[in-house]
């Protein structure tokens, strides 16, 4: 209960701790408790930026952002609240799983990497910056299925600058590029 009260702004008191534990408990139960997913195709939110993620819920509660199976879940949602999971989920743990490593398609996702660039957005480590997510240790299927959600320009309420960056890339570059990106250290 307390690292919830942590989470919460200056002059908020506790009884919106329990608010926030409610909140907390509906989005564990895909995105994890302690934000690692383990549900297919279900992003992991530990460890993302703060900015990212406010962003991304603002986005999510205004219908901007479209996820069918969110549904109105952050619908009314109170800023301070999404401030509040935001901070939550960015100061969590990633743990990525021990995955297998293919060889050489790690090596063909990290060549597909350095010539699109992805570490001058996403850092070199791929932790993510401001509103940039983290794509290490991010699950490897929720990559891939965004990456060709941008190919196809699909990603609506998403940055379009991924959408060009991944402009071009065949389909099993970017099977490389996830299989990559989910086995880097976070």
């Amino acid at each position: 209960m307390l690292a919830l009260a942590l989470c919460l702004m200056p002059g908020e008191g506790l009884a919106q701790t329990a608010d926030l534990a409610q909140r907390l408990t509906t989005c564990g139960a895909c995105h994890g408790v302690d934000g690692n997913a383990q549900l297919p195709n279900i992003p992991s939110l530990a460890g993302q930026p703060s900015v990212f993620l406010e962003n991304q819920l603002v986005l999510i509660r205004e219908g901007i952002r479209e996820i069918a199976a969110k549904g109105n879940v952050l619908a009314g949602v109170a800023d301070r609240e999404i401030t509040a999971l935001a901070r939550h989920y960015a100061n969590q743990k990633v743990k990525s799983p021990p995955l297998a490593r293919d060889v050489a398609l790690f090596a063909r996702g990290q060549l597909v990497s350095e010539q699109r660039r992805c570490g001058t957005c996403h850092l070199s480590n791929y932790a993510g910056r401001e509103q940039m997510p983290r794509l290490a240790a991010q699950r490897e299927d929720f990559l891939l299925h965004s990456m060709r959600e941008f190919a196809a320009n699909r990603a609506t309420g998403r940055d379009t600058i991924m959408a060009a960056t991944l402009y071009g890339l065949d389909d099993g570059d970017l099977v490389a590029l996830a299989h990559y990106l989910s086995r880097i250290g976070p």
